[in-house]
Formats: C-alpha cells, structure tokens, sequence
C-alpha cells in the first residue's frame, strides 16, 4: 500500500506545494482509493443529505463501507453482487452511490445507480438499494431515490429514471408507486430465469411529454 513513492522517478520537492502553502502534492497511494470518492462526488449533498428525521445522513460511498453494509442485505429480496460490481460503479458512477449513515455511524441503507442508455432512451437506473431493517418505514427508500433522480435530473440530464423489481416484492413495488413509478413493462425471465420482473419507469422534467411511460403496462 505505501511503496508508490518509491517509484515515483522524481522528488516533488518545494514544486509539490500549493500556492496558499496548506496543500502539498504526494504521490497517490493504494489505500487513497477507500478516500476519495466525495472528491469525484461533483457536488456537495449539503442540507439534502439529511433525512426527513434528522436521524440519518446521506454521504458518497466509500469502498470501506462495502465491508460493513451485509447487515444491509438481509432479506431474501436484496442481491449481494461481487466487488467487481461495486467497484465499477464507484469508479464509473460515483455521483449516483450514496449511503444512508445513521447518527451512530452506522448504514441505513445504499443506493446504487449509474446513467445510460441514447437519445431519448437516456436515463438514471437504479441498479440496487437496501435499507437495513431497522430503518424501514422511517423516510429512507425515499430519501435514497429522491437523491439518484435529482442527480438523474440535474447532473445527467435524463428523461426518465427506471429500475427492476420482482412483482413477488409487493412492499416495493408498493413504495416505487407511491413515489411516481409505474409498471412500464415485465421482463420474463429476468432474475436468472426464475422470475419475472417488472420495469418500473419515472418520467424527469425533460420527458415533457412521458413518452418515456407510453403504452406502460401493454408490453
């Protein structure tokens, strides 16, 4: 973790310091990689960090939470992913992966996501949230989604933010409708060809006229 510096090939000397004095330039090492994920944030969470309790506050995840947030994953309903997984999204999609912490430190919940798709297909995803079982019912699924579609909305520029449930899952599926969400279309087959799933689709702003929800429900 620490020998980066000896490959460096240079001293960075006196030129290593900023312009105020306060900052000084090192070579970057391995375990920065657990540190610097709110400096490719893009944005401070501020005030809309804070959960409609005051009891939880979002913040970027960090690689070190991904050791802590099992607990999270409980239920029979949440995907546990490999590190691969989390680490693409960290480094792809840093903006969109936030963590709930609570007053104690401890993880409330996650929310994964990530921007693709072309044209009018361009869209925020939801590719996993979590909310431990203790804070269930307590505003933080909404607090976690109402964040990736403001970042859907204001830093990608989507029309329209979507996600996969399993239509067994109807606590969820339940809440998503609650929060603007319809059954765009059911996908067969979908988790591991053991179970359907529906695509559940949101319009943003710049969907004026839904047509990211046409004919939802017929496919």
């Amino acid at each position: 973790l620490h020998f980066n510096g000896v490959n460096l090939g240079r001293d960075l000397g006196s030129s290593g310091r900023g312009p105020d004095g306060m900052t000084t330039l090192r070579p970057m090492l391995v375990d920065d990689l657990l540190h610097f994920n709110g400096v490719n944030l893009g944005r401070d969470l501020g005030s809309s960090g804070r959960g409609p309790d005051g009891m939880t506050t979002l913040r970027p995840m960090l690689v070190d939470d991904l050791l802590h947030f099992n607990g999270v994953n409980l239920d029979s309903f949440t995907e546990t992913f490999n590190m691969a997984f989390y680490f693409n999204y960290l480094t792809r999609w840093p903006e969109c992966c936030v963590v709930a912490e609570a007053a104690d430190g401890s993880i409330a919940g996650y929310i994964i996501g990530k921007a693709e798709g072309q044209n009018e297909d361009w869209h925020g995803h939801v590719s996993a949230i979590s909310v431990a079982p203790e804070f269930r019912r307590t505003g933080v699924a909404h607090q976690l989604m109402e964040y990736l579609e403001e970042i859907s909305e204001k830093m990608h520029d989507c029309y329209f933010v979507d996600l996969f449930v399993r239509p067994t899952n109807v606590a969820a599926v339940t809440l998503y409708q609650s929060l603007g969400y319809v059954i765009y279309r059911t996908v067969t087959g979908y988790y591991s060809g053991d179970e359907d799933a529906y695509d559940m689709r949101k319009p943003l702003p710049r969907d004026k006229d839904h047509h990211s929800i046409l004919n939802a429900g017929m496919r």
